[in-house]
This record gives C-alpha cells, structure tokens and sequence, in this order.
C-alpha cells in the first residue's frame, strides 16, 4: 500500500491555499513591523529622510527572507 501525502487525499487544495495566506500574511506582517523599526532608526539619525520606496524595499526583503525561513523549515532541510 502506497503512502498518501496530504495533496493525494483529495479536496485539500483549499487548506494549501489557506495555509499559504497565513504564511503570506505573516511575512507581510513582519515586513511592516521590521520596516517601521528600520524607518525609525534611519530617520532618528541627523534628520534623514526615509522614503516610500526604501520602505516597501524593506518590507519585500523581510517578507523575502521570512519565506526562505518558512521553506527551510517546511521544507526539512
């Protein structure tokens, strides 16, 4: 008898899907905070300016970074 994965059950794609929002939505989640503590720090130092796109720039890298995490992890290597 062949072991089944959870994908080979069947009617499970709408969990993968949830599954995969919430871990969207986490990155995102953390990419806003870790962009706000970065946004304060660099405009704390002699009045520098911290632009919309520095931030958002910010915010993919760590949503960028929390998805290789995630991979690592989900992943098992």
């Amino acid at each position: 008898m062949k072991i089944l994965t959870l994908l080979e059950v069947g009617n499970l794609g709408g969990l993968v899907i949830m599954i995969i929002l919430i871990i969207a939505g986490v990155a995102l989640g953390i990419g806003l905070f870790i962009g706000v503590i970065a946004k304060l720090i660099y405009e704390s130092k002699d009045g520098k300016k911290f632009s919309k796109s520095q931030f958002w720039q910010t915010v993919i890298i760590t949503m960028i970074i929390c998805g290789l995490i995630s991979g690592m992890i989900c992943g098992g290597s």
